[in-house]
């Protein structure tokens, strides 16, 4: 697939009255038309044109029975892993699931009971904490520390923690959702250190692992070393990187035997295990010709992240330093106002973006903005938020 155009990314295209949760739902404002959402974690670039080629010919056989997930499936999602991130995984380590959080939901299910604790780095992506509380596990926060360059784990409150809450589970961010961290190898030893020796297990949400920006490598926690993959559930998945979401496919990465079976058993206990045609077509297609589009996205995306930069330099928002993902996490503390006053000043000037305060300690005064639009738009919501300054 040859290298793809700027402009692919550049045009604008109407999401409204698409069933779009992230264009659909935006709150209606007084005498505010065109509001830019920036809050849901969705691309607004099409997805590569071989996702169309894939899905009119699903169309065409016009026959849509029950699939299985082929021989070719499995090895290209093996190739894109083993060439973007040096990371072997074999054929029975692999089990496909709808969606990340149902994969870590079920591992929830599988490996703790209910009133165990389980332990979350806050700010963080919240439907953790929804699914710990859902399935009846208690909630055990060791919050990130802001360093005034980056945020980090303060290891000995993530140790405490364990110890007083006898936690079981550990979900990890990795890259980290809202912060935007790409965390070292050597932090990632760290974490692994710990949950080890309390016989904690590691679910790593990694479906942000290809979004990784210059000068700095994203590394699986499960291939660091044999013992840690004993002890870890890692989710990745497609739908980020190439914008399927809607089309729902995951993948649970397994190297524990006795672990994958428990989980085996919770997934078919919900009755729902299998992927869609449309679904396993569209990933086979990605993870066969879609790299060239995706390195033209992550160069888009960084010139995004400079934009941003730029944009707000000189005001009283600051942007924290990019790792990875698409999600930028603004500091808009001197502002002086909480967070849901800060989404209506922004609302009222055209803007919507998530309310830090939704992540869990350490958001309030800060708010997400997913940056994964053409540049025409991020300058327009840019100039938006800075008029109301």
């Amino acid at each position: 697939m040859k290298q793809i155009n700027k402009n692919f990314f550049d045009t604008v295209y109407n999401r409204e009255n698409t069933g779009s949760v992230k264009y659909d739902f935006i709150p209606k404002v007084p005498n505010i038309k065109n509001v830019i959402p920036m809050w849901v974690a969705d691309m607004d670039f099409k997805s590569p044109l071989i996702v169309e080629e894939a899905l009119k010919k699903v169309a065409k056989h016009n026959i849509y029975g029950y699939s299985y997930i082929d021989d070719e499936y499995i090895s290209l999602l093996q190739n894109w892993y083993a060439r973007k991130m040096d990371w072997k995984i074999k054929k029975e380590e692999i089990l496909c699931v709808p969606s990340v959080m149902f994969g870590i939901s079920a591992a929830i299910r599988a490996l703790t009971k209910a009133g165990d604790s389980i332990l979350v780095s806050q700010p963080v992506y919240y439907p953790f904490m929804d699914i710990v509380k859902d399935n009846d596990r208690k909630l055990v926060v060791s919050p990130l520390v802001f360093t005034g360059k980056k945020y980090e784990i303060d290891f000995k409150d993530f140790e405490t923690k364990i110890k007083q809450n006898k936690v079981k589970m550990y979900i990890l961010c990795s890259p980290h959702n809202p912060v935007s961290r790409v965390w070292t190898k050597q932090e990632l030893l760290s974490i692994a250190k710990t949950c080890i020796k309390h016989n904690v297990i590691i679910v790593s949400d990694e479906i942000h692992s290809d979004f990784v920006y210059d000068n700095y490598k994203h590394y699986p926690i499960s291939s660091l070393s044999k013992q840690i993959e004993e002890n870890t559930i890692t989710a990745i998945a497609p739908t980020k990187t190439f914008n399927l979401a809607g089309l729902q496919a995951a993948h649970l990465v397994i190297q524990n035997k006795k672990i994958k079976d428990l989980i085996v058993k919770s997934i078919n206990a919900t009755g729902f295990h299998i992927l869609t045609k449309p679904a396993i077509e569209a990933v086979k297609a990605v993870y066969r010709d879609g790299e060239n589009w995706f390195n033209s996205l992550l160069k888009y995306l960084q010139q995004n992240r400079d934009i941003l930069v730029n944009g707000f330099a000189g005001t009283k928002i600051s942007v924290q330093n990019m790792e990875g993902t698409y999600l930028a996490w603004l500091n808009c503390k001197q502002l002086n106002l909480s967070c849901n006053q800060i989404e209506k000043l922004f609302l009222k000037a055209g803007v919507w973006l998530h309310k830090g305060s939704t992540f869990g300690i350490g958001g309030e005064g800060y708010m997400r903005m997913n940056i994964a639009c053409p540049q025409k738009v991020l300058k327009a919501a840019i100039n938006k938020i800075q008029s109301t300054l």
